[in-house]
């Protein structure tokens, strides 16, 4: 008795095989023939379609997952410290030798 090996389906073909399902035109063993997975898979994917797809439509509406405030004043201000890093750097450099004058 051979073992099929692990398969990893994709969330579209998850969504395609647990649609199928919704729409009932087929049998759970027909849409198992058809999309070659275990009819049981095919429940579960059906359950988490229906219990996820309150979220698509929930309160707020908002597009996406909202993006953290951006502190300004704290990027500002770490622009500054590098600005002087590379000021006294190209200095200390240019001193030694090490820096070519092209850029001067």
């Amino acid at each position: 008795m051979s073992r099929r090996p692990r398969r990893n389906h994709t969330p579209a073909f998850k969504a395609k095989v647990a649609l199928a399902a919704i729409r009932g035109e087929k049998t759970l063993s027909e849409l198992a023939q058809l999309f070659d997975v275990h009819p049981n898979q095919i429940t579960q994917w059906k359950a988490q379609l229906q219990d996820g797809a309150s979220e698509v439509f929930g309160s707020g509406g908002s597009p996406g997952p909202t993006l953290p405030a951006i502190d300004v004043k704290s990027l500002h201000a770490k622009i500054g410290e590098l600005t002087l890093e590379n000021d006294f750097l190209e200095g200390a450099l240019g001193k030694a030798g090490l820096l070519p004058s092209a850029k001067r």
